[in-house]
């Protein structure tokens, strides 16, 4: 109760034993002990993205992965459609034209729902040969239709490349059974690991791409650090191609541990309940969640963004909060000042929910 609470989409807090785990000796990253963690680190993950495909542990954030994911990809003609309605999906527009001067964006307005009809309509024009989403947008709160649209990439042979960023870890994801070619998460957000690291998932029509038809693998203009095919020909040997932030790789182990304690439908569950409760207790202060949806979306269970209320300054609602020893996040971009958002992922429990909700109530009332 005397830490500020961090109710926010990431950093999440991390349970102390979590955090003792980063005060472990440091180890050789060329040697046996680290090839047994980091084995172990990637067959949970696979475990959680329910995927046979491969899978890297990068040592850099979500948008490092994010990065990875287009850059092994595009080259400077690849056609790719990019789905945007926040922050995040905008994000990947702007990563994907770094790489690609034939970059179709298909933005809809922050919090509204994607429409398929919009994107179908963009594939069938552009005959893209990746596609690119975030499912959860946390900028919005809004869960996005990924299995829709991974069933629309898979009818035009397009790679799917999928920001699952803030949502592996809270909802089940599988991703081999959806179609997803590239799948990332972030290591602060539902997995309740400290920030710094970000995993991928690498299909094999992902592979056949990027290495090209003749495998001309060297004439490929990659990413240096997170060049995909260097981490694969690396795990083979147990280790990653670079030094990793081993303190954070024990952290890592450490959290997949809880998850595996606690099972992913209990731990998914819980999120939804959570979720749940928060929802319910916004609405009964009088406030109002805020995007608008339609039946192929759905209010995140990972973060809820809420209305700041025309009557109160957004500043002074979450400057009341944080006074009472919770911090919430802000709108971004746009919406910075109209919404205000409380994140419920990685290791929250309904107590610390109920002190939010109390947090919340006190600071409204000034």
């Amino acid at each position: 109760m005397n830490e500020e609470l961090l109710m926010i989409p990431g950093p999440v807090p991390v349970l102390p034993r979590i955090r003792n785990a980063m005060s472990k000796p440091m180890i050789y990253h060329r040697g046996e002990e680290f090839r047994a963690m980091y084995e172990e680190i990637v067959a949970t993950l696979k475990w959680i993205f329910q995927t046979r495909n491969d899978l890297f542990v990068l040592s850099g954030s979500g948008t490092c992965a994010m990065e990875a994911a287009i850059g092994n990809l595009v080259r400077k003609d690849t056609p790719v459609v990019s789905i945007a309605n926040g922050k995040f999906g905008e994000r990947l527009v702007e990563i994907g034209n770094r790489y690609s001067d034939n970059v179709t964006p298909v933005n809809f307005e922050w919090g509204s729902p994607i429409e398929l009809e919009e994107v179908k309509a963009a594939m069938e024009e552009k005959h893209p040969q990746v596609v690119t989403m975030v499912h959860n947008e946390t900028s919005t709160g809004i869960l996005n239709p990924a299995e829709a649209i991974a069933r629309l990439t898979r009818k035009y042979n397009a790679l799917f490349v999928l920001d699952c960023i803030t949502s592996i870890g809270g909802y089940e994801v599988p991703v081999d059974d959806w179609g997803v070619d590239i799948a990332i998460v972030g290591s602060q957000k539902c997995l309740g690991a400290p920030p710094g690291l970000s995993a991928i998932s690498v299909s094999e029509r992902a592979w056949k791409m990027m290495l090209g038809d003749n495998d001309n693998s060297e004439s490929r203009e990659r990413p240096y650090y997170m060049d995909l095919i260097a981490y694969r020909d690396s795990f083979e040997k147990g280790q990653t191609p670079y030094t990793p932030a081993l303190p954070l790789f024990f952290a890592l182990r450490e959290a997949l541990e809880v998850i595996k304690e606690e099972g992913m439908a209990k731990r998914v569950e819980r999120h939804r309940r959570l979720a749940d409760t928060l929802r319910s207790a916004v609405t009964n202060l009088g406030l109002s969640l805020f995007p608008r949806l339609n039946d192929v979306s759905a209010y995140s269970n990972t973060v809820t963004a809420i209305k700041v209320p025309e009557w109160l300054d957004d500043a002074h609602l979450r400057g009341g909060m944080r006074e009472r020893g919770v911090m919430v996040a802000g709108g971004q971009g746009k919406l910075k000042g109209k919404i205000f958002r409380i994140a419920t992922m990685g290791n929250i429990t309904e107590g610390e929910v109920s002190r939010t909700i109390q947090a919340l109530e006190s600071a409204l009332r000034g």
